[in-house]
């Protein structure tokens, strides 16, 4: 993919988002329903858009929140909801309106105090452990568009189980939300904010104590405390940042805040490869900042705003691959954690880096693989079925070192801190340590690109069966699999994978573009590599014209 420009250097003052207007659209600008780019809808990650474009309003969330509450009753979850934002400009009037909706509900929330920002994981957490000791049973709402840029604003729903809401419940919020914007809202309740924060349903919760104590029972710390380490960390304006301090004086860790700046702006990021300013943790050219500043520290990283991914950057290979790092991650877990079962498995999604299948291999483990999207990893880390969870996109979790749960959604510290205790444990950084793997199981060429697609040739590829597939070489090799549907649980991909010796592909269309992406890997070389990019192109393209 090519780069822009300006990637990798810091915001030049024309890119800096305008946020008082951002904020006024919010209030005053609304969807039109005959938009489809303008309905509520639901992804991976639940709703995303801005509120420049009529894709992220209050009426979205009103609809959403108030669809939401009608959801927990149909379940009967009668429990406290856990509420949480991101530092994103959006969030804050976001969260606003939910508290709004909520109380008039009749819902109990818990906040953090002061209304400051949460991570993701600190709910998923709270919410776990609410639920182990009450019957009536919790839930929570984060507000947040992840690693988008600043002009973005997000929200996504987490049921009793901690993680990500499946397809059923997110499918139910939104179709009743949507119902709601075409009627012009006239079921949702509401209170104004200033009566509904002094309502008695409203509780200071403290998040941050709990997840930091907490950290002694899934990582060992005390060796990163004695190792000395120096670390750092850049909590990207995010909601990490008031973590950091409290992590480091609990511990006694040797860790520096390089960028203690909270500004809904962002405006203290390096451009990212598409010219956008976007505080994605796992991209070199967002992550500028902190790998100028790798033979500083032992290890560093870096969270996104909501701190559900990691970037992990060392002296040895800079920022590392996230693929890279979960193959690091995985091996060292499985090696480490004694008390763990010994049928756990090690679940990662399909377009995930083959060098994690011959690392589980090689420790003897078994491996799930799933479709994209982090839920598919929430039952087994409920029941421990499941020792560790990841995705190519810098995210997973794990359990606790007594082998139960921990987070059931994403946790950018943990895997951060993680880094860490593998650099105190073997005295050798996660790069250090991955280029050992390579050595090992062989070096893999990793991937991704876009092919134009129109909106039937998308629906086409997220129906394919493996029947639909008729070539038996790829890139010069036989092809050995062919899969429409995850090996690991059975479900629908939404696209096609497509597996030879040395190398494989896979094919999902966008949800909101005119393309569909190849993620494509070789672990023979960049030019084979290539080919297996080339050919998958053209067999996808034939196969869905």
């Amino acid at each position: 993919m090519s780069h822009h420009p300006l990637a990798g250097k810091p915001v030049p003052a024309h890119l800096i988002p305008n946020i008082p207007r951002l904020v006024a659209n919010y209030y005053v600008r609304h969807p039109e329903m005959s938009i489809a780019e303008q309905r509520v809808s639901f992804g991976t990650s639940g709703h995303r858009g801005s509120a420049n474009d009529n894709r992220f309003n209050e009426s979205h969330i009103l609809a959403i929140v108030q669809a939401v509450c009608e959801y927990r009753e149909i379940q009967k979850y009668s429990g406290p909801l856990f509420l949480a934002m991101d530092t994103h400009a959006l969030s804050e009037a976001a969260w606003i309106t939910a508290v709004e909706v909520l109380v008039a509900n009749g819902v109990q929330i818990c906040i953090q105090k002061d209304g400051r920002p949460t991570p993701t994981p600190a709910i998923s957490k709270a919410i776990i452990e609410y639920n182990q000791t009450h019957e009536h049973q919790a839930d929570g709402i984060i507000i947040t568009p992840s690693h988008n840029p600043p002009e973005d604003g997000g929200l996504k729903y987490n049921p009793p189980h901690g993680g990500p809401a499946d397809s059923d419940a997110t499918q139910w919020i939104q179709d009743r939300a949507n119902a709601m914007l075409e009627t012009d809202l006239e079921d949702v309740k509401r209170r104004s904010f200033e009566r509904a924060i002094k309502d008695d349903l409203v509780t200071e919760f403290d998040y941050v104590s709990p997840y930091i104590t907490g950290l002694a029972e899934v990582l060992d710390m005390d060796a990163i405390s004695n190792s000395g380490l120096k670390l750092g960390v850049d909590p990207l304006g995010g909601a990490s940042l008031d973590y950091w301090a409290p992590i480091a004086e609990t511990y006694g860790l040797n860790l520096t805040n390089v960028n203690p700046a909270l500004d809904p702006s962002f405006q203290f990021m390096h451009i990212d490869a598409d010219g956008k300013i976007r505080m994605d943790c796992s991209s070199p050219s967002a992550m500028a900042g902190l790998i100028a500043m790798k033979d500083d520290f032992d290890i560093a990283f870096g969270c996104d705003p909501d701190a559900d991914r990691h970037g992990i950057v060392t002296r040895s290979s800079g920022l590392l691959n996230p693929n890279h790092y979960l193959a690091v991650a995985i091996e060292y877990l499985f090696t480490h954690r004694p008390e763990w079962p010994a049928n756990a498995k090690v679940g990662k999604t399909l377009v995930s880096s083959s060098m994690i299948d011959r690392v589980v291999a090689g420790i003897g483990r078994e491996l799930a693989e799933v479709p994209v999207g982090f839920k598919w990893f929430v039952p087994g880390l409920c029941d421990g079925s499941f020792g560790f969870g990841g995705e190519e996109s810098a995210g997973a979790s794990f359990l606790r070192k007594n082998g139960t749960s921990w987070t059931t959604d994403k946790d950018g510290l943990l895997l951060s801190l993680l880094a860490a205790e593998i650099t105190a444990n073997t005295g050798k950084d996660p790069g250090e340590r991955y280029n050992e793997l390579a050595e090992k199981y062989g070096r893999p060429y990793y991937g991704r690109s876009n092919a134009e697609a129109s909106a039937e040739a998308r629906k086409k590829l997220a129906s394919l069966t493996a029947a639909d597939f008729k070539a038996q070489t790829l890139a010069g090799e036989t092809v050995t699999g062919t899969f429409t549907e995850a090996p690991g649980n059975g479900a629908k991909i939404g696209g096609l994978k497509v597996v030879t010796e040395n190398g494989w592909f896979a094919a999902r269309p966008s949800g909101t573009e005119d393309i569909y992406k190849i993620y494509a890997e070789s672990f023979k070389s960049e030019d084979h590599l290539k080919a297996i990019q080339s050919e998958a192109q053209a067999l996808v393209s034939e196969v869905i014209a």
